[in-house]
């Protein structure tokens, strides 16, 4: 009876020490990473493929880029017939009027302003208009890029013109922030084989600009004995919305160009007239020399030591509008009060 029980005793004791032995080589596995799962979520993170897509050894990565910057339709076609019932207007060479020359010791009064031109106002309806002409997109953002992409217009990353942007920074802050779309490419003979992910991102899509931010300067000549305003930059400001939804979340500087270098091209596009198409039409260097779109201050040189934008200083929206009013008060009141006996 001793004996087996002695017998038993070892047997369990050599059950207990494989036990053991067989958990120790199972924890050191999984240190060196040799267990299946470790090594299939080491294959996923050197192929980044998509989550819902299977890993299989090694599949490339390629990025298409073909798409990016697009959403601006640059294959243009000019008709060859009449577009209407009479002769259209051909002549794409029109220079604007040189400028008054300015005298810096003349200049009695100066002051630079930043505005907001908020597209979706009746007014600035004219930025938006979306059609074809012999000379391409009439959308104003559409004229804008592409004079970027075609290297008629040099882009800056800041408002003082310091920086120059390449076409790659311009194509980023074009659909940088798009997101992008991942698909699987499977082998033509077996459809359950992916040979390549291709990385897509998504097109630009020009009804995100919604509005254009301008940096100008007031002047007072003492010559001239009026009030001049020249714009010195233009930059259009990308909408961003919160992820799958179309709510906004704010809006984002894309690039800036110098206002004196678009002039020339500015005047051989001509502004959507809505009230009458027949009349002769003013061109964009007019409307903005004219003046004639709806905007407003958000940010002044002048009582402003920290140089900050209405926003950082004033929360209330209704308050900020008040206050760029206030300025814009300040600058007619200025040549107003000068005549005043």
């Amino acid at each position: 009876m001793k004996r087996q029980i002695i017998k038993l005793s070892l047997i369990v004791l050599l059950i207990s020490a494989f036990i053991i032995d067989a958990s120790a080589q199972g924890r050191r596995g999984n240190r060196r990473g040799n267990s299946p799962t470790d090594q299939q979520q080491q294959n996923n993170n050197n192929n980044n493929p998509p989550a819902n897509y299977p890993t299989t050894g090694n599949i490339p990565i390629r990025i298409d880029s073909s798409g990016l910057g697009n959403g601006l339709d640059t294959n243009f076609k000019r008709t060859l017939r009449w577009d209407g019932a009479f002769a259209p207007d051909t002549s794409t060479t029109l220079l604007p009027l040189d400028y008054e020359f300015l005298r810096k010791d003349d200049a009695l009064f100066g002051e630079k302003v930043w505005r907001e031109l908020d597209l979706r106002e009746k007014m600035n309806q004219s930025f938006r208009y979306n059609s074809q002409d012999d000379n391409g997109d009439q959308k104003f953002i559409a004229i804008l890029l592409n004079a970027v992409r075609t290297g008629k217009v040099l882009a800056f990353a800041d408002d003082r013109f310091t920086q120059p942007l390449d076409l790659a920074a311009v194509q980023t802050a074009m659909g940088g922030s798009a997101g992008a779309d991942t698909n699987a490419v499977t082998d033509i003979n077996d459809a359950s084989k992916i040979v390549e992910y291709v990385v897509t991102p998504k097109s630009f899509n020009t009804n995100d600009v919604m509005k254009l931010r301008i940096k100008e300067q007031w002047v007072f000549d003492r010559e001239a004995s009026r009030m001049f305003v020249r714009i010195i930059g233009i930059c259009p400001l990308k909408t961003d919305y919160f992820e799958g939804t179309k709510r906004e979340r704010g809006v984002q500087p894309m690039f800036w160009v110098y206002y004196p270098d678009m002039r020339p091209l500015l005047a051989s596009y001509q502004v959507y007239n809505p009230k009458n198409m027949g009349a002769s039409r003013m061109t964009w260097e007019e409307l903005f020399e004219s003046r004639m779109f709806s905007s407003y201050i958000i940010k002044s040189e002048l009582d402003n030591p920290g140089n900050r934008a209405i926003q950082a200083m004033i929360k209330d929206p209704i308050l900020r509008l008040l206050e760029g009013d206030n300025i814009k008060n300040r600058i007619f009141d200025y040549e107003q009060n000068l005549w005043s006996y």
